[in-house]
């Protein structure tokens, strides 16, 4: 990935609050070439790995319930570029208009096949595509839905920074808050407290992330994601 110039950044990104984090990644703009590399080799390898794996749970999806097989929500990712994710549908066709865009536990929106997929995080498989098109890459922030992007310089416009590198599949973030549904469980107004509780402390981890950064501590990251997947 090439790091854009500064005075080539969006408007809404050229502020203050994210320059410290600009002149991070400036100075580490080699890895970054490396990294969006790795991307494209790595995932290659696992599509070709995963074909089959993913033939069979798209199959499995079908049977379970009506409706496509993949779920693409328009998310956000580098520079405020919006793009429709590639997951495994897990949930109950149009579920996006029966609830809020945060899953929380025990989701009646959730199908059978779905919690299984949930749990092992396999539904998120076909971001690989993803990865391969330059939205996402294997360590970076998680895509957030549009309308709670629209909502970042309202709480602090540090956020932003989050936008100078692509959206990840995992995190430290998504490590940290892998059981985020079970804090929103009782919430009354989930998106309201998924932005004023939830995202507050997820962003401190994904700023950490961008001070910290470097290929190795984003191999590290992956490790700690598999470990955890494992352990669920």
């Amino acid at each position: 990935m090439m790091l854009k110039k500064w005075d080539n950044l969006p408007d809404f990104m050229q502020v203050k609050e994210i320059k410290p984090y600009y002149d991070i990644l400036r100075r580490h703009r080699g890895s970054l070439i490396i990294k969006r590399v790795f991307d494209v080799i790595a995932g290659s390898i696992l599509i070709a790995i995963l074909a089959v794996p993913m033939c069979i749970i798209a199959v499995m999806i079908k049977k379970d319930s009506s409706g496509s097989v993949f779920y693409r929500q328009e998310r956000v990712t580098v520079y405020g570029k919006k793009f429709r994710i590639h997951k495994f549908r897990t949930m109950v066709d149009g579920a996006d208009r029966k609830g809020s865009t945060v899953t929380v536990d025990n989701d009646n929106r959730i199908t059978k096949i779905g919690a299984r997929l949930r749990d092992r995080r396999l539904d998120e498989l076909p971001q690989l595509f993803d990865v391969l098109d330059g939205n996402m890459s294997f360590v970076g922030t998680r895509p957030e839905a549009v309308k709670y992007v629209e909502q970042y310089g309202k709480y602090d416009k540090a956020y932003y920074a989050t936008l100078l590198m692509p959206a990840g599949i995992t995190s430290d973030a998504s490590i940290r808050y892998k059981d985020e549904a079970q804090l929103l469980e009782e919430a009354d107004d989930v998106d309201l407290v998924y932005m004023r509780d939830i995202l507050p402390g997820k962003m401190k981890w994904n700023l950490d992330s961008i001070k910290n950064f470097s290929l190795i501590n984003d191999i590290k990251t992956m490790f700690r994601t598999v470990g955890a997947v494992r352990k669920r």
